[in-house]
């Protein structure tokens, strides 16, 4: 050191640069690092919008039109397939899906499941949340994970997805939940569940269920038969309709008595 000071720009050049050890890419890399990543994010955003308007389109379009089919239906279909293989083509075909409009349907029919699956139906937006609680605590408590799903739960289910407790399932069952019940009146959610719910094995709706049990049209349906049906909701591959076991009996009779206190017509006028 000889006490003279060094210049301000001794230390570091101003026009000097920081070696990274790559080399920067040219400009016509950047851009097309620059195209690819805007063509991802195009991409992204379709995808997007594909997850959220085609959903919303179809449960618009099943406001006023019925579903040709569902989703629970093609599966009954592909399973059926390798049964009747197996047993070489002979197995006894059942009733075919067929579309029946709110006003040909017998009101206790409406009224049984409403009784046997969801009677705060007309008071919530889709979701049962204290029954919800209810089951988690259960599961918690070491009890079985039972299902708290609504009309309008089981509607969407029916419909688009698949059967499962899985994440993913309910997630998607939840956003279809809440276009649903923004979308449809409370009576067309009862009028669609009626119509695509499984009654029996591979038996779809009102019309199916009523023909084939009773022999008769919805229409013609008494407050007895439609508590029957309404009986064996929670597992129709193993409660039946036409060999009723002690428990199915029951539950009809407990359905009976929960249509009467519900109101009976009374509570059928609020859906409208």
């Amino acid at each position: 050191m000889n006490g003279t000071r060094r210049p301000p720009g001794a230390w570091k050049h101003p026009d000097r640069r920081r070696s990274t050890g790559r080399p920067r890419p040219a400009p016509g890399q950047r851009r097309a690092a620059s195209r690819r990543s805007s063509r991802l994010l195009r991409v992204g955003l379709a995808f997007v919008a594909l997850g959220v308007g085609l959903p919303l389109a179809l449960v618009l379009l099943l406001h006023w039109v019925p579903p040709p089919t569902t989703a629970f239906m093609i599966r009954s279909e592909r399973l059926a397939q390798p049964a009747a293989a197996t047993a070489g083509g002979h197995v006894a075909p059942t009733e075919a899906y067929r579309w029946t409009n709110w006003e040909d349907i017998a009101p206790h029919a409406a009224l049984a499941v409403i009784a046997a699956e969801d009677q705060k139906f007309l008071h919530h937006n889709g979701f049962d949340v204290e029954a919800i609680q209810m089951a988690i605590d259960d599961a918690r408590d070491g009890g079985q994970l039972r299902g708290a799903s609504t009309i309008s739960q089981q509607t969407a289910k029916n419909l688009f997805l698949w059967p499962g407790r899985s994440f993913v399932r309910k997630g998607l069952e939840a956003y279809l939940t809440v276009l649903i019940e923004l979308c449809w009146s409370k009576q067309r959610i009862v009028e669609m569940y009626l119509n695509i719910a499984e009654f029996g094995n591979g038996l779809f709706g009102i019309t199916a269920a009523s023909k084939h049990f009773f022999g008769k049209t919805p229409a013609e349906l008494s407050a007895d038969d439609a508590a029957l049906l309404a009986a064996v909701l929670p597992n129709p591959a193993r409660l039946r309709v036409d060999e009723p076991s002690p428990y199915v009996r029951a539950r009809q009779a407990w359905i009976r008595r929960h249509m009467r206190q519900l109101g009976g017509n009374e509570l059928l006028a609020s859906l409208e």
